[in-house]
């Protein structure tokens, strides 16, 4: 790859490109995100690979291994372009005849479209099917079209454009200035507006400096920053650049997943592209900005995805968490002020300078602008992670994306945010995605994973199982998170046989006023947010898990050993 060394260089780079190709060459777009490798997508890739080589069609046919579609429930999903046929749980068997009857027939398959389980109605294109007429996909929609592997295709819909206008038509200040005017608020949980947060590093006295990706996504449920980082990873390596430029960070780090070999290798070819093309690195485009990259991965604990404990991982230490009393904009990595944004965050970046604050300010609510990814997941007839602007109702997402719930069952509750977020009753989903609205009932949205339960489940179940898992996930470094979490998880399991005494209702909310409040870090402050949700909406099966037989809760056996 020649190295790029203006602005200039970089278009005429993207024209040369753009130049070569061909809009009417038939390529083949294969998902390559988690749902559809679980469901064998290597074994559809291969076969199309054999099959192109066998019919010497590799000058006529490209194939794209592409990033998630986001259509998960339906995988593995092959899009045919440039008619954009979309065919689903396509298996090894079926691509002799796709690439026979579609690719060089200009034929549709029937048997591989999308029938609509209520209506009987089927689509053979993308764009008529239910699941995506009713998102905007703005940080998702290039992944049925590129492959994530080659930078090229990243440049080829306008890639590093955003980088090149910050470095040589803005100023730091002003890159600072578009992403406050934008509102962009953390994408990671918090929904903290990330120019105040930039603003702040960038003011700290620190000479030295850090920006981070948070790409650790320990969430149950939760799949989105996968689906952006597998099948758009330069779209957030130009997000934290950009970050870093306007901050004034010269190293950067992205912290991610140690378990997903698809993930680090997309990462690991980005950055070696990206340095080859002159991008990272000594500097940058000829601007005379210099910044660096490196990789870290977590240790396969929950908690190492809250900010302070990623810090000290990064460091070399123990992923344990720091009072928050200290900031980690201003004292973080090696006590050095540093930037840390989610995946979803940064990957907004490069639209927002690209388009302006403007733009972005009109998509969204008062208060919560953009689009939001979402893992959808639980008793839902189309799963998936779907892209959909703030404002949009939860009645929006479940039926109209999601398809409703299968079997005729009728909803329920639908859980917001993973294992520290919150569950509302049916009656609510005419609520926002908004930040705001969704933590004013008790659904906090978190990261965005949206996990919906039809009439058969058992609030005292969920809840149990998210504190189970927050058992084991806990660093156990603070009493209140360690202990608290145990003996809820203790009281509610008994609860969940019917073993309930007298007072365990009012001991387990006790227990969460006190974690609260004197936990060290947000997982403690927050693990009895389940809890406290469906108290507060399904207090009923709370009451039917106690029993009348079973002696009250006497103050003096309030020990460990009693629960």
């Amino acid at each position: 790859m020649p190295r790029i060394n203006s602005a200039t260089e970089l278009e005429e780079l993207r024209k040369g490109l753009l130049s070569k190709r061909d809009p009417d060459k038939s390529y083949i777009a294969i998902c390559s995100g988690t749902g559809c490798l679980g469901l064998g997508n290597d074994r559809v890739i291969t076969a199309f690979e054999q099959e192109i080589k066998r019919l010497s069609l590799e000058t006529q046919v490209d194939i794209r291994v592409t990033g998630c579609h986001g259509f998960c429930e339906r995988g593995p999903n092959v899009v045919i372009y440039p008619e954009e046929i979309y065919y689903i749980q396509v298996t090894p068997e079926d691509v002799p005849e796709i690439v026979s009857q579609t690719v060089l027939g200009k034929q549709v398959i029937d048997r591989l479209i999308y029938e609509d389980p209520n209506t009987g109605e089927k689509s053979a294109y993308q764009s008529d099917i239910p699941f995506y007429k009713a998102q905007m996909r703005q940080l998702i929609s290039n992944n049925t079209k590129i492959d994530s592997r080659r930078i090229n295709d990243y440049m080829g819909i306008g890639g590093y454009s955003a980088l090149s206008k910050a470095l040589f038509e803005m100023t730091p200040a002003q890159v600072l200035e578009e992403v406050k005017k934008a509102n962009l608020r953390g994408r990671g949980g918090g929904g903290f507006p990330a120019g105040l947060k930039w603003e702040t590093t960038r003011n700290a006295p620190e000479k030295q400096k850090y920006v981070i990706v948070n790409g650790h996504e320990g969430e149950p449920g939760a799949t989105m920053d996968r689906a952006i980082f597998t099948g758009n990873p330069h779209s957030v390596l130009e997000g934290l650049i950009i970050g870093a430029y306007a901050i004034g960070a010269s190293q950067g780090f992205i912290y991610t997943r140690h378990d997903s070999p698809q993930l680090k290798d997309n990462i690991y070819r980005a950055l070696e592209q990206a340095r080859e093309y002159g991008l990272l690195g000594e500097n940058i485009l000829g601007s005379g900005f210099n910044f660096n990259v490196e990789v870290h991965f977590d240790v396969g604990i929950f908690v190492s995805g809250e900010s302070s404990a990623l810090m000290r991982s990064i460091e070399g230490r123990n992923p344990e968490p720091r009072p928050k009393y200290i900031r980690t904009s201003v004292s973080g990595v090696w006590d050095k002020p540093s930037n840390l944004n989610n995946v979803e965050t940064w990957a907004n970046v490069p639209q927002i300078i690209n388009k302006g604050s403007q733009w972005y300010t009109s998509i969204g609510t008062e208060r919560s602008k953009g689009t939001k990814l979402i893992s959808l997941s639980g008793n839902i007839v189309n799963s998936g992670v779907v892209e959909v602007p703030f404002g949009t109702t939860l009645r929006q997402i479940i039926y109209d994306i999601g398809g409703g719930i299968p079997n005729g069952k009728k909803l329920k509750a639908v859980h917001f945010g993973g294992a520290m977020g919150g569950s509302i009753p049916a009656r609510l989903i005419d609520t926002p995605l908004d930040f705001d609205a969704l933590k004013k009932v008790g659904a906090p949205m978190g990261a965005g994973a949206l996990m919906v339960m039809d009439e058969d489940n058992n609030m005292v179940d969920v809840t149990r199982f998210f504190l189970n898992f927050l058992t084991n996930e806990s660093c156990g470094k603070c009493v209140p998170c360690r202990e608290g979490i145990r003996q809820l998880l203790k009281i509610m399991t008994r609860m969940s046989k019917g073993n309930g005494r007298k007072g365990d209702i009012e001991l387990l909310e006790e227990i969460s006023e006190v974690m609260g409040v004197a936990s060290l870090c947000s997982l403690g402050k927050t693990a009895c947010d389940p809890l406290k949700s469906s108290l507060r909406y399904f207090r009923d099966e709370y009451e039917a898990g106690i029993s009348d037989e079973i002696a009250p809760v006497n103050e003096q056996e309030l020990t460990p050993e009693r629960v």
